[in-house]
């Protein structure tokens, strides 16, 4: 049961059950309900061990999760994002960045890193949807495309791994021509002959899909992520009609041909190292 209180009280709710002990130790899982320990989780890579559900992670457990015992390098770190627009909505920008990279510990949406994975050094950006929601600004677009730049010019095989709700309004045309540059930058990696593979998780929408995430010589999909340019409503009040089921999910885009292959989380390291030996 919900009840409301006068707006100069604030809106309270009534209490609801919790998971496990009060240390924080359990979660729930959103999808089957099941309660999990946090190290079975972490074990499992953050996928639910009874449903297969795949919990949202940032770059930390990303990189903790495929580099050989960590990256060796982060890269491209002292970009760091700019108000150069002086744009205000509800706050202005500079105070939304500055609290995004307090909340985060991070000083963008996406980070870089070189590394090992399978013995293989490679070139990794991953990006964090809990940084302004993922979104692609100019700082974002700038370390993207160094990395693949820093791939082309090592010879190195890149991965991309995309969670992000589009381009960065704040940053307005800035924010859109980092997808023609970073499209740009593939093309010059693609001469070196080498494997770029995207990963797309959910959610990978906007111009973020309508870039380097669907340019990938192979498009990897986590289970059940939402992968598209505009999001299901908009499609739906655009077209006035009723979307297919599982419209944007990652089974329907494979169905469809936008992405080559979903593979679970805990096999994604796996399948990397398989993938780099067949294409190499």
């Amino acid at each position: 049961m919900t009840w409301y209180l006068r707006k100069e009280e604030g809106i309270r709710t009534a209490p609801t059950e919790k998971i496990g002990a009060p240390d924080g130790l359990w979660v729930k899982c959103p999808s089957c309900g099941k309660p999990i320990h946090i190290k079975d989780l972490m074990q499992s890579q953050y996928v639910c061990p009874h449903c297969g559900y795949h919990f949202p992670i940032g770059s930390k457990e990303y990189f903790r999760l495929l580099f050989d015992g960590g990256p060796s390098e982060i890269i491209f770190e002292e970009i760091l994002p700019v108000d150069a627009l002086g744009f205000v909505d509800s706050r202005p920008y500079p105070q939304r960045l500055a609290e995004a990279q307090k909340k985060t510990e991070l000083t963008e949406a996406v980070r870089c890193a070189v590394g090992n994975i399978g013995g293989r050094s490679v070139a990794l950006a991953v990006m964090d949807f809990g940084f302004i929601g993922g979104s692609m600004g100019s700082v974002v677009g700038e370390r993207i495309s160094r990395t693949i730049r820093y791939a082309t010019e090592n010879k190195l095989p890149l991965v991309i791994i995309s969670r992000s709700g589009g381009a960065r309004m704040m940053e307005g045309s800035l924010s859109l021509v980092q997808m023609a540059k970073t499209a740009a930058w593939l093309t010059q990696y693609a001469r070196v002959g080498l494997p770029y593979i995207s990963i797309l998780t959910d959610p990978t929408m906007g111009g973020v899909t309508a870039s380097f995430a669907m340019l990938g010589d192979i498009n990897i999909a986590e289970p059940g992520a939402l992968i598209g340019f505009a999001g299901p409503r908009v499609i739906r009040e655009a077209t006035g009609k009723d979307l297919p089921p599982g419209f944007q999910q990652a089974d329907f885009q494979l169905e469809h041909g936008f992405v080559d292959l979903i593979v679970d989380r805990r096999d994604l390291k796996r399948t990397l190292i398989r993938l780099w030996d067949m294409l190499t």
